[in-house]
Formats: structure tokens, sequence, C-alpha cells
């Protein structure tokens, strides 16, 4: 049985789903208007996190700052990734035009979905990530669009980390675009821009 999440579902009018994956203290409301104004024809899918550290929902655990709790990020990858196929399925989505948009710990799931799912992602805007683990093997990622904005004084995403996982991405065949602000892990309206302008190229 499909582990469920509280989400919100909003129909498109066109063939495009994007998955909004909030970031730490985040819900399924946060990322509802980005993600509107980034696709306007798209349907939206926007889950909450299980996790809770305190009060404040995430979608896996970590022991601390920037130490990830890998098994449960594993596991948490594959209930996510296997929710996202009946709920797009359930509304009768086009199952190759479904693209996540995540932030921060959002982000990193979705890396994590990229790994260990790379065949359910048509594209993936990742917002402020991490390299959250290296992949026991390469993923096929041909075809696929992805988005990397990362920033030079992010606390919690090193550039060489977002260097490597860009890579990856790159070596598994993914299209990777990939923009530095000289910022912290807030984004910026420069970032906002950039990734309106991927969007609009990928769902044309």
């Amino acid at each position: 049985m499909t582990t469920d999440f509280t989400h919100v579902y909003e129909p498109g009018t066109t063939d495009w789903t994007v998955v909004l994956l909030h970031g730490t203290g985040g819900d399924e409301h946060d990322l509802v208007p980005l993600g509107r104004q980034l696709a306007p024809g798209a349907a939206l899918l926007s889950p909450r996190g299980q996790v809770l550290e305190g009060s404040m929902p995430r979608f896996f655990r970590r022991l601390a700052v920037g130490q990830l709790d890998i098994p449960d990020l594993i596991e948490r990858t594959d209930e996510l990734a296997a929710w996202m196929r009946a709920r797009t399925a359930e509304h009768g989505r086009d199952p190759e035009r479904v693209v996540a948009a995540g932030l921060s710990n959002g982000a990193n799931i979705a890396v994590s979905v990229l790994f260990r799912h790379p065949d359910l992602l048509r594209g993936a805007a990742l917002l402020r990530p991490m390299l959250p683990y290296e992949p026991d093997a390469q993923p096929d990622l041909s075809g696929t669009d992805v988005l990397i904005a990362s920033g030079t004084q992010d606390p919690f995403a090193p550039l060489d980390q977002v260097r490597r996982l860009a890579q990856i991405l790159d070596d598994g065949g993914a299209t990777v675009t990939a923009h530095v602000q000289e910022a912290g892990h807030g984004l910026t309206q420069q970032d906002l821009v950039d990734t309106a302008t991927w969007f609009a190229a990928l769902l044309a």
C-alpha cells in the first residue's frame, strides 16, 4: 500500500504536472503560489513532508545540520516516488511530463528521486540543493532536464558539493543548467527569474 501524504492538488490546463517539495518548516501550501507563477498551465501536486524536526515538517530526518540520516532518506525517497506515481495516475496525468521543484530539504529529496527513480521525472528544479549522498550506481538520466540554483555563501550547500552533484547528473546524461548567485541559502529575485525562464523553455 502506498504511503499517503497530506497534500494539495490543483488541476492544470496542460499535460504537465509540477510536484512541489517544500523546505524545512514548510508545508503543502508553501510553494503553490510559486508553482503557479513558474508553470501557469501545469497541474500542481504539493505534498507535506512526514518528518517533524521539532514542529517543522521535513521530507526526511537529519542527525544534525548538514548531517543527513541516509537510510531514512532512502526509505522516504522510495515512499515519495511511489506516492507520486500513484497520485499522478489517479489524476490522469501524463507520466512523461512530471517535473519536480524542490527547495532546500525538498530539493535534496528530489535529488534522491533522480538517483533512485531516474525514469520518474522529466525534469527537476533544484533550489539550494546539496549532494545528499553518492549514488551506488550511475543513474540513467538521458532526456531529463535539471536546473541547479545555488548560492556562493550558502552555509548548508558548499559549492564543491553542488559541482559534484552537477557532475553526477551530467554524467548520467541529464541536461544540467546551473546558476550561482552571490547569495546565501535564501532565494533571490534573480533565482526566481532564472527558474521561470528554465520552466518556460521546458514546458513550451
